[in-house]
């Protein structure tokens, strides 16, 4: 198995594609508004590609707001995270709950289609000034309401059999610059930086986790947290994550243009894979012939993540979506 999780070109895998999958046996596929057509599209996609790869990770990044790759009809529009931040404000028990629901809600929209792996919760805390890269996909601008409302949206996608991911670790919410344009670069001292690693020392606990393309210079001067051994050992050790660690698009600007060293570095780093999500099959290509196949820790950790699955809590959808409704106000 390869230390990859790969994106596909289109709402079709192709045949290259899929010999490419048979061959080189990524760990996890990942879809765009690109690979988005039909229902009945999405679902031939979903299988053919997980028949191919023998995956049994099927990653999305459905959070609502801005980032949301599946769309009315198939799905209903939901609320940014900050939405639910609001009510929080208001009514801590309300905003908990809210968060629960919205992950059990988009966990269960994806599943119809064999997608599993919704790309939430975001525990970034973002500071006055940083950039709106992250913005309102963030739950509040304080660590303990993050961590609290993070991982209740998390706990909502375990109860509907989903897998969260938790990004992006160990912190983006001071990024001055779009890490998919070019690389942020932090200077706040060490000591500043632990109210960034709260929320996720508190939800260390969850299956997945994702990087920042962010350097951190009081952390390491010279490499961002994705290939940075320092920043993954502080990860490991001082935030506590000991679950599947995958490194954000390793195609993203943040990280130049030398693609297989990066993608070497960040598993060399501590990364256990590397997520790749243009559908670029070149690319794909020059990655799988220069990565060695998953190391033995790395397939441990992902062998927990996929024991560790809940069954489907059932739920009756409809009186979710109208209580989730009653408590945002916002239709869904």
């Amino acid at each position: 198995m390869a230390p990859l999780i790969v994106g596909l070109a289109g709402i079709r895998l192709r045949e290259d594609e899929r010999a490419f999958l048979a061959e080189t046996r990524p760990l996890g596929i990942i879809l765009f508004a690109r690979n988005i057509g039909s229902a009945e599209e999405i679902e031939r996609l979903v299988a053919d590609a997980k028949a191919a790869s023998g995956a049994s990770l099927v990653f999305i990044d459905q959070e609502g707001g801005r980032v949301q790759r599946i769309r009315p009809p198939l799905v209903p529009r939901y609320p940014p995270a900050a939405a639910i931040g609001r009510v929080f404000e208001a009514d801590e028990a309300a905003g908990r709950r809210a968060a629960y629901l919205v992950g059990y809600l988009i966990a269960s929209d994806l599943a119809r289609f064999g997608i599993n792996a919704p790309c939430l919760p975001v525990a970034d805390v973002p500071v006055p000034g940083s950039h709106d890269v992250i913005g309102d996909r963030a739950y509040a601008t304080t660590p303990g309401a993050v961590a609290i409302l993070a991982g209740a949206a998390a706990a909502g996608v375990k109860a509907a059999g989903g897998f969260p991911v938790l990004k992006h670790i160990p912190g983006h919410g001071r990024a001055a610059v779009d890490s998919h344009v070019s690389l942020p670069v932090v200077d706040a001292s060490r000591e500043a930086l632990e109210a960034d690693f709260t929320p996720f020392r508190e939800l260390s606990a969850l299956p997945m986790a994702m990087t920042a393309h962010v350097r951190y210079t009081a952390l390491d001067p010279a490499r961002c947290a994705t290939l940075s051994p320092t920043v993954i050992n502080l990860i490991r050790n001082e935030i506590g994550f000991d679950g599947l660690l995958m490194s954000d698009d390793i195609s993203m600007g943040a990280l130049g243009s030398d693609l297989a060293d990066n993608a070497a570095a960040a598993l060399a780093a501590g990364c256990d894979c590397v997520l790749h999500c243009n559908g670029d099959l070149a690319e794909m290509r020059l990655l799988a012939d220069h990565l060695a196949p998953m190391a033995p820790l790395a397939a441990r950790r992902l062998a927990q993540v996929l024991n560790g699955r809940s069954a489907p809590e059932a739920g009756d959808i409809e009186a979710m979506r109208e209580e989730f409704a009653a408590l945002t106000g916002a239709a869904v």
